[in-house]
């Protein structure tokens, strides 16, 4: 009963923040071009707001520095209330912002603003769901709990993006753009108090105790990490950079891409990426469980690889009709990106000591985060000069793919060599320290 709370706790707050950061990506291709970015070219609406999109991306490595500080010298239980608290405020203060048509360019500057608040509670929110999953399981199934926060992802998209489908069948256009698409983002308010009365009732993580106790937290875990485990630091960023791409094209960009070069509406572009992401509530467990038995590496190598395959006739596929568009989709980000994603909290968490844990996974697999948030201003660009390329948009995808998969092929196998305690419940044993070792 005790882990299943802790499993709740991680995966509740996830929710939360990744519905509100994905609401942004939403309203972003469907609202806020018109809303707060006006111009008489089109394309240049687009692009200033995906630029608000990047913004947030930009503003989470902050976030991983802050909150992973926090996390490594107070405790993952602290640092996680302050995150949820923050994100969900400031969904909630979007869905009250006046318009450019109200107050003029004060309406896309507190937009910006409010984005960046967004990025940097996510930056620290990520690494500390997966570390209370990870750290509270014993070593047989720590990959089954490291995947239970990353259904965060694909169930706060489909809540964020199920809320907008919903509010816009129940609306008129004029409707939906005068006051139905502040619901959504309103009704963080809701989430952010379960969530925190959630999170309320848990405990501090056995490894960060041990920690605590024995006198090993790093003084400045920014600084310990970088100099005992950069080269894990850098391994995971070059990870997270191929697949990363891809991911924000699937669940962010596609809203554009179909709508714009595609000619797909709104109703059906939101509907593909919902049945995708329902797809990701079953692939990530399922995988997660898995990797306990055959191993983190062997499962995302194998992924990355499906995705280099796949990443041309993904493109060429989608425009030929809403079947293939829906299947595609499915299948790269439903099975494939999520097979991958179930391992990444577990697989990356198991590269660093427990003092620096929450600032070294956190840092790495933010800034990774905040390149790949910038591809839909390239991607923009691209598409208003070349149209929807399959060999373009499908070669940039290879090229980041290529990097990920040689960093997983020379990686260790962190089933077999961990930075864990193998069994982390059991504080009184004295153990030698590990902290200072890198893998």
């Amino acid at each position: 009963m005790k882990n299943l709370r802790v499993l709740l706790a991680s995966v509740a707050g996830s929710i939360i923040e990744w519905y509100d950061f994905y609401l942004y990506g939403t309203a972003t291709g469907l609202v806020f071009t018109t809303l707060f970015f006006p111009s008489s070219d089109p394309s240049v609406s687009i692009l200033i707001a995906f630029a608000t999109f990047g913004a947030g991306y930009a503003a989470r490595p902050l976030g991983s520095i802050i909150f992973g500080h926090m996390g490594d010298r107070i405790g993952r239980k602290a640092s996680l209330m302050l995150t949820l608290i923050g994100m969900g405020g400031s969904s909630f203060l979007i869905g009250l912002l006046p318009t450019y048509a109200q107050v003029g360019v004060a309406a896309p500057i507190m937009l910006v603003v409010l984005r960046l608040l967004q990025g940097i509670a996510l930056g620290g929110e990520w690494g500390g769901a997966v570390l209370l999953a990870t750290e509270t399981a014993t070593k047989g199934v720590r990959g089954f709990f490291g995947s239970i926060p990353q259904l965060g992802v694909p169930i706060g998209l489909v809540l964020g993006t199920f809320s907008f489908t919903l509010i816009s069948s129940l609306t008129t256009e004029a409707q939906f753009m005068s006051w139905g698409w502040r619901l959504p983002f309103l009704f963080s308010a809701v989430l952010i108090i379960l969530a925190v009365w959630i999170r309320s009732g848990i405990e501090e993580t056995p490894e960060f105790k041990r920690n605590k106790e024995q006198g090993e937290l790093a003084k400045v875990p920014i600084f310990e990490a970088f100099k005992y485990n950069k080269k894990d630091i850098f391994r995971l960023i070059g990870l997270k950079v191929g697949d990363g791409l891809f991911n924000v094209f699937l669940m962010s960009f596609i809203l554009v891409y179909a709508t714009t070069h595609l000619g797909y509406s709104r109703d059906v572009a939101l509907f593909a990426l919902t049945i995708s992401c329902a797809t990701m509530i079953i692939s990530i467990p399922l995988v997660g469980y898995l990797s306990d038995f055959i191993g983190r590496k062997t499962i995302y190598i194998s992924g990355i690889v499906a995705m280099l395959l796949l990443a041309i006739p993904y493109f060429t596929m989608i425009p030929q009709s809403t079947t293939w568009f829906y299947a595609m989709q499915v299948i790269l980000l439903g099975v494939i990106w999520g097979s991958i994603f179930s391992t990444q909290g577990t697989l990356f968490s198991e590269l660093f000591p427990a003092n620096v844990r929450y600032t070294g996974l956190s840092l790495g697999y933010q800034v990774a985060a905040a390149i790949c948030g910038f591809g839909p201003m390239l991607w923009t660009e691209l598409g208003a000069k070349y149209g929807a390329s399959p060999y373009l948009f499908g070669g940039l995808m290879i090229a980041g793919l290529l990097i990920s998969l040689t960093l997983a092929i020379f990686a260790p196998d962190t089933r077999k060599i961990t930075q864990y305690a193998d069994q982390p419940e059991a504080a009184e044993i004295s153990q030698p320290s590990i902290d200072k070792v890198s893998v």
